[in-house]
């Protein structure tokens, strides 16, 4: 983002704040008034308003990012960063060659994904406990979708439980494809324990696995962790994360794909 002093709107304040606390863990305000071009007084307000709407925790003189303790729904989650979602839901499409098999897991990001599955790839079987991801992928004549049984979450449109994680295990695949509340060098976690089951479930039948976030996901922690790094093949993302993570996943051995704006 070019930054022009005094012409950003308070959503893009916040949205610059927020990447500037997730690439450094913490952050002054000073810093931050001087990278953005504000008052302090400006940046103190602005920390308020995100301390209170829990994505940040305010510090004496700054801020560090915030444990993840809850998301909004999916449907309010696919109403942001939706031209970044898109990006990586094309790039994945590219990188899944037609006749595949392939696990997909409930989130606004795999949805993207499966969408562009939908208009770009053909003869995929998808097996999926997303109720989204089965009625796009399912508009393309040339698939097989296979959607599992369970309880459905209707804060995730998803089905979970014992009896979904029993059906993937019938199941063999040549690549899981998942989503995260968040992403740190432990490893990528959710917020919903029975999302990071069927998760973990998904990737124990399949071939590879490869891991869907946008750069808001990056730096943070969520309640339970669904895998150290090196279990995963794949990161598909929007933006190279920071120093620190990047260099946490290259250690791993797992290969990054970043599709940013052109």
């Amino acid at each position: 983002m070019n930054i022009e002093p005094g012409r950003l709107t308070k959503k893009e304040r916040h949205e610059l704040i927020l990447s500037e606390v997730r690439r450094s863990a913490s952050i002054r305000i000073s810093k931050l008034a001087r990278r953005i071009g504000v008052a302090g007084e400006t940046i103190r307000r602005d920390l308020i308003e995100l301390g209170e709407a829990g994505l940040i925790n305010r510090t004496y003189g700054g801020a560090t990012i915030a444990l993840m303790t809850s998301e909004p729904v999916i449907a309010e989650r696919g109403l942001t960063l939706v031209e970044e979602r898109a990006r990586i839901g094309r790039g994945v499409a590219g990188l899944i060659e037609n006749g595949r098999i392939v696990m997909i897991d409930g989130g606004s990001t795999t949805y993207e994904v499966a969408r562009s599955f939908s208009q770009l790839r053909r003869d995929l079987t998808v097996i999926t406990n997303s109720i989204g991801v089965a009625s796009v992928a399912g508009a393309n004549p040339s698939f097989r979708v296979i959607l599992c049984p369970g309880t459905y979450d209707s804060r995730e449109a998803s089905v979970l439980g014992e009896d979904t994680v029993e059906f993937v295990r019938r199941y063999n695949a040549d690549v899981a494809i998942i989503g995260a509340s968040a992403v740190n060098a432990e490893g990528p976690s959710d917020m919903v324990s029975g999302a990071a089951a069927v998760k973990r479930a998904m990737m124990a039948r399949s071939l590879s696995t490869m891991l869907v976030v946008t750069n808001d996901k990056f730096g943070r922690s969520s309640l339970e962790s669904v895998c150290p790094l090196s279990a995963l093949s794949d990161v598909v993302t929007d933006r190279d994360p920071a120093a620190k993570l990047r260099a946490a996943i290259d250690e791993a051995g797992v290969e990054v794909h970043v599709f940013a704006e052109s």
